[in-house]
């Protein structure tokens, strides 16, 4: 993609305001297509006492995880234009980006306003005039705000690595998916995904599919993806580094015609 002196200028200015980031560029593949994104230097450098000891929270979002790209290449293929797309954990953008070059009108959501950023970032960058159909939001799935909206594609990459995030990422996307809309769910096989699937099938969400996806290594798999999360399946803590081939499936979910109707809550 050229970009104008303006633009590059704009682009300039914004990415300074993100210095304390120290952001490096990193080419990662995801469906086939590269896409050179720019991304913390080091996940492990922001994490926060202050945001661990409020809610244990930690800097995931600050890596390139495998079920990203598993994500973002089945998003790939999709025909976006005139839909509109909700990301569940934006992180550095991988697939909001890929949203955005397959014509969706997206939403990019996180819990750090840092991963928002740096979205905005690389969609500037990446994705041309996407930058004006992303739209950036700060969500806490415990308090979802009600005018969030409906989506007719809501999408989540490697978002349950809690046994409670099983019933709030369920409920969150039993509140944003559109009537007759469709929901991507990819996962490594982490200890929430069992019941994840039970309570989405218990409110109406029917799983259409699930694609098994084998993710290579790449560069882009930082400190916090080599070490995985204590207490995760999928991965192995403490593992010195990422089987050559990660199986990460991607899960589909549209509404069950036997399940609540459109107009739930």
């Amino acid at each position: 993609m050229t970009l104008t002196i303006a633009e590059r200028q704009r682009l300039a200015e914004f990415e300074a305001t993100l210095s304390h980031l120290d952001l490096v560029s990193s080419a990662v593949e995801a469906g086939g297509a590269k896409v050179v994104l720019r991304k913390p230097r080091s996940a492990e450098s922001l994490i926060s006492e202050d945001d661990f000891a409020g809610d244990e929270r930690l800097p995931y979002w600050a890596d390139v995880w495998p079920s990203s790209r598993a994500l973002a290449g089945v998003v790939r293929g999709l025909h976006g234009t005139g839909c509109t797309l909700l990301e569940l954990g934006c992180g550095v953008g991988l697939v909001s980006i890929t949203a955005l070059r397959a014509g969706f009108t997206v939403t990019a959501t996180d819990y750090y306003r840092d991963a928002m950023a740096v979205t905005r970032l690389n969609a500037m960058r990446l994705a041309g005039d996407g930058d004006a159909r992303l739209h950036t939001r700060y969500v806490d799935w415990r308090a979802l705000p009600e005018d969030l909206g409906r989506f007719d594609v809501v999408c989540a990459a490697d978002v349950l690595y809690e046994r409670e995030y099983a019933t709030l990422v369920a409920e969150t996307i039993h509140k944003t998916l559109a009537p007759g809309g469709m929901a991507l769910v990819a996962d490594p096989g982490r200890s929430a995904l069992a019941p994840f699937r039970e309570y989405a099938a218990s409110i109406g969400l029917q799983e259409i599919d699930a694609l098994s996806v084998l993710v290579q290594q790449d560069a882009a798999s930082g400190e916090l993806v080599q070490k995985a999360r204590p207490g995760g399946s999928g991965m192995t803590p403490g593992a010195v580094g990422l089987p050559p081939a990660h199986k990460v499936t991607v899960f589909r979910y549209r509404w069950s015609a036997s399940g609540p109707d459109a107009e739930h809550d």
